[in-house]
């Protein structure tokens, strides 16, 4: 049974940082790409940033490029995302799943986590 367990969104002012965390059990963590989505009220669900089973490779969407990174630790099952330079416009539920490829945008998984909740406001 896949599991994705996301965690450390929170409140934030402009500007600032968070790092979100999952933790994903249930399926060969090492051998899948992984990546980060999020969804606005209103809006689809979309990707954010995805990284490759090694950690070598990763892809980042335009509107985050140079402030969101993605790393991942393999020994712990956990893929993790860095959150720097803060928009209002990043308000937004954060989930990750695994994915077929570093470049698909698609989740491997129809279930998602609960997800973390990011707010930046003043």
């Amino acid at each position: 049974q896949v599991q994705l367990v996301e965690s450390g969104g929170g409140l934030v002012q402009p500007g600032g940082s968070l790092r979100l965390s999952c933790v994903a059990s249930g399926f060969t963590f090492t051998s899948s790409s992984m990546g980060w989505f999020r969804q606005a009220p209103g809006k689809d669900r979309e990707l954010v940033a995805s990284i490759d089973r090694g950690g070598g490779t990763v892809a980042i969407a335009s509107s985050v490029k140079g402030r969101f990174t993605i790393s991942r630790e393999n020994a712990k099952n956990t893929v993790s995302l860095q959150l720097n330079s803060l928009k209002p416009e990043d308000t937004a539920a954060y989930y990750c799943n695994a994915l077929p490829t570093v470049w698909a945008q698609a989740p491997s998984f129809r279930s998602w986590g609960q997800g973390t909740q990011v707010t930046v406001s003043s």
